[in-house]
């Protein structure tokens, strides 16, 4: 057994012994019949130089630089990571050719559904696609792009399309320059023009604008002078009226109190009065309690010494009684105690005689149950060494269990004191024809054969095996 502990930036990949498929720690002890290997979860950077063609078989190279390790956030894409990259080491030419494998196939597919303008124009687009569609693959490996860095667009050796774009912007851009000069030095020759004549014109017009706002701030002064004498002279007006309410108001309230006041002394007298009346009712209510529980001490008194008088006579008595009862229920309960006993006894008898029949019985179902179980095995046997076929399976077992002499002896005790018609069949015609023959017993047997199985089948309806005969002019019975 060994302690194992993982770096902070490793993981701890355990299988073996107790352990269904993989599992990883940070640290564990390894058991005897388990195998420990660590792997670094952090990331690695790789630089690669795809080379894609875009939709006008216009080709290019796009320098990036990826991050990529394994997403230690999620323990399912950890499995993964563990189970399919960390035996190689994560500098490995396997793992750099997975990775580089990967993204030049996601740029180079995505690359040929666009054209270079595109591509050229939507850089930050093109860029984002590549991404997306790399970590949908790196996925099924529990690989995580942490940062990605796609440089810009470089021709391919040989092809000089961004050379050429670029020296075709630099020459607009110059021409656009000189244009704009141009451009400028009229510009700049009118307007002197016009800023001579804006300033005549500004100057007239502010003078005659002077004018006209000094005329209009004096009207405004004026204006605004009346208005603060009306609003003032408004509030005066409202202070007095405000003060001339508030008066009435204070009178209201003087007069409220006072009546609340006259209301308040009258119902403290009512109320002392009412509270006199109310403790004589009950000083009253005492004294007759205080008569009632003198009367009752002087009468219960007398009855109290009687009650103890017949409670010790009605308990004596009980006593004796209680002590018959209690030697009755001893005698019964003894009795109660020898029935129950023999009953236990005879329980058990007939439980114990019970059980016995039960396991006979028992035994007697296992018996019939391997004899079945037997019989089906001698029955299968027959039946795969006759080659599955039923009808000579049947045969021999009427033959094997004596069924045609149990059946001819069932006739015959059936048709006993019928005095039925016997009827003997020859081929032979005797005396010199061969009555006297060697093979005149063994010829009376088979003539009679042909009778006896016609006679069987109409009153059986049972044919004949294919073996022993078949019967050519069978007629249905009539029952």
């Amino acid at each position: 057994m060994w302690w194992k502990v993982a770096g902070p930036s490793e993981y701890l990949a355990i299988t073996g012994w107790g352990i269904d498929d993989i599992r990883l720690e940070k640290k564990a002890w390894v058991l005897p019949g388990q195998k420990c290997s660590r792997f670094d979860v952090s990331p690695v950077n790789y630089t690669f130089e795809v080379e894609a063609m875009s939709d006008e078989k216009l080709p290019f190279v796009l320098p990036a630089v990826f991050t990529i390790g394994p997403r230690v956030d999620d323990m399912d894409s950890l499995l993964l990571y563990a189970k399919l990259i960390s035996p190689h080491d994560k500098l490995s030419n396997h793992v750099n050719e997975l990775v580089r494998g990967i993204i030049e196939g996601e740029t180079r597919v995505l690359a040929a559904s666009m054209t270079m303008e595109e591509i050229f124009k939507g850089t930050k687009e093109f860029k984002k696609e590549v991404f997306e569609k790399v970590q949908l693959e790196l996925n099924q490996f529990g690989l995580l792009i942490y940062n990605a860095n796609v440089k810009q667009l470089v021709d391919v050796r040989g092809h000089e399309y961004f050379s050429y774009l670029g020296q075709k912007t630099q020459m607009e851009a110059a021409n656009q320059a000189k244009i704009d000069v141009s451009e400028a030095k009229k510009k700049g020759e009118i307007g002197a023009k016009l800023r001579e004549g804006q300033t005549t014109q500004n100057a007239a017009k502010i003078d005659a604008e002077t004018k006209i706002i000094s005329t209009q701030r004096q009207g405004e002064a004026e204006k605004e002078e009346i208005r603060v004498k009306t609003d003032v002279k408004i509030f005066k007006n409202q202070k007095e009226a405000e003060q001339v309410q508030s008066n009435a108001e204070l009178a209201t309230r003087n007069a409220g109190w006072a009546q609340s006041s006259e209301l308040a002394q009258v119902e403290a007298a009512k109320a002392v009065a009412l509270r006199e009346a109310e403790l004589q009712c009950q000083v009253e209510r005492k004294n007759a309690l205080t008569q009632i529980e003198k009367l009752k001490a002087d009468q219960l008194s007398k009855a109290a010494v009687e009650y103890e008088i017949k409670v010790q006579e009605a308990n004596w008595e009980l006593y004796n009684k209680q002590r018959a009862a209690d030697a009755v229920f001893y005698e019964q309960q003894k009795v109660a105690e020898a029935q129950k006993a023999s009953a236990d006894a005879s329980f058990y008898a007939r439980q114990q005689a019970a059980n016995s029949e039960l396991y006979a019985k028992k035994k007697e179902a296992e018996g019939i149950s391997a004899l079945a179980q037997a019989e089906g095995f001698y029955l299968n046997t027959l039946l795969k060494q006759l080659g599955g076929n039923y009808t000579a399976l049947r045969d021999y077992m009427m033959i094997n269990k004596n069924m045609f002499q149990d059946i001819a002896k069932i006739n015959a005790e059936a048709v006993h004191g019928l005095q039925p018609k016997i009827s003997i069949w020859s081929n032979g015609k005797g005396g010199e024809d061969g009555t006297n023959g060697a093979m005149k017993g063994v010829a009376e047997i088979y003539s009679a054969l042909p009778p006896l199985m016609k006679t069987v089948h109409e009153q059986t309806g049972m044919l004949p095996p294919a073996w022993l005969g078949t019967l050519t002019d069978v007629t249905p019975n009539s029952n």
